[in-house]
């Protein structure tokens, strides 16, 4: 008989620790054996993996590297294999921390999701040397936190309390929040981007804003978008007369939510959001999660990791930079 899973509850009252100790059993659980591995470096210099083959330079490379198979085929030229390099991963993590991800309206917010979302990224990639930073975008603008090793991110992550209640200003969109965290630290490791993609334009078409510079990190860094969302976004309920309020403007306006025509083409709308956000993630070659308050995202992350690793050998050579 198997053991029951602790509940993963990521609410304000709960305890930081006991969170993180229940995330941690689950994590383990579904995803035996992803805690741990080996990972390939990104870069020629000191390893111990063979990269490439070149000719033997006397005086600089080191004779017990010499490829003897194919000296042989290049008529007693000797040959030698440079190492690839073998480094510790660095991850950053871009946290959507503005108005519309303190909204949900079952047992969690979106942005206790994001918060666990970070947290089960650093337990995942735990290991010699990794480090986790993250990057909140704020009414402020982007708020950094210097990496730290995997656990001490994780800890960090559920203690911290990113609701804004504010408007975020036009300066601080998500493309250029994308671009500002792209640009900043350009050695190739693991990028995650946990957003609802609720923005102040609310453009709900391509080509959106963001997906230049979604691009741009995907060519140099193995990247996973982790989207998040409330049931009630994605259709709305028959209650009568409301007066919604935009999370992200202030603007409020009275609904009737008891028309069937009006339901019907809110779900449509935001059915055709989803796939072209969807779409937009493909074409910029990342990984794409869809997480909802209403499920055990715990369960919907694995699933996706167990299918799609978030580490591997990195971006393809000659990717533009």
């Amino acid at each position: 008989m198997s053991r029951p899973e602790p509940e993963v509850s990521l609410g304000d009252a709960t305890d930081p620790d006991a969170v993180f100790s229940a995330l941690e059993i689950a994590i383990r659980r579904r995803l035996p054996g992803r805690l741990q591995g080996d990972r390939r470096g990104l870069r020629i210099g000191s390893g111990s993996d063979p990269e490439e083959i070149v000719r033997y330079r006397p005086g600089e490379d080191d004779v017990r590297r010499i490829d003897w198979n194919v000296t042989a085929r290049s008529a007693g030229e000797p040959h030698v294999w440079r190492p690839l390099a073998e480094h510790e991963l660095e991850t950053w993590v871009l946290v959507d921390a503005t108005p519309s991800m303190d909204f949900g309206t079952v047992r969690l917010e979106k942005r206790h999701v994001a918060a666990g979302v970070v947290a089960a990224v650093a337990l995942l990639t735990q290991g010699a040397g990794n480090r986790v930073g993250t990057a909140h975008l704020t009414s402020a603008g982007l708020r950094w936190s210097a990496p730290l090793p995997s656990r001490a991110a994780a800890h960090r992550s559920l203690r911290q309390r990113q609701g804004t209640g504010e408007p975020v200003p036009e300066a601080m969109t998500l493309d250029r929040a994308l671009a500002q965290f792209g640009a900043r630290h350009p050695r190739p490791g693991l990028r995650v981007i946990v957003t609802d993609f609720v923005e102040p334009d609310g453009q709900a078409a391509r080509p959106f804003a963001w997906e230049t510079a979604l691009r741009r990190i995907g060519a140099v860094h193995e990247t996973l978008v982790v989207e998040i969302v409330d049931p009630r976004e994605l259709e709305l309920p028959d209650v009568g007369a409301v007066t919604f309020t935009d999370p992200e403007t202030g603007r409020t306006q009275e609904i009737f939510t008891s028309d069937r025509r009006l339901r019907r083409k809110y779900a449509e709308v935001t059915a055709a959001h989803r796939a072209a956000t969807a779409a937009a993630v493909r074409a910029a070659r990342c990984g794409h999660v869809l997480l909802r308050t209403d499920r055990d995202w715990v369960r919907d992350l694995a699933r996706f990791v167990h299918g799609a690793p978030l580490v591997h050998r990195g971006p393809e050579r000659g990717a533009p930079r």
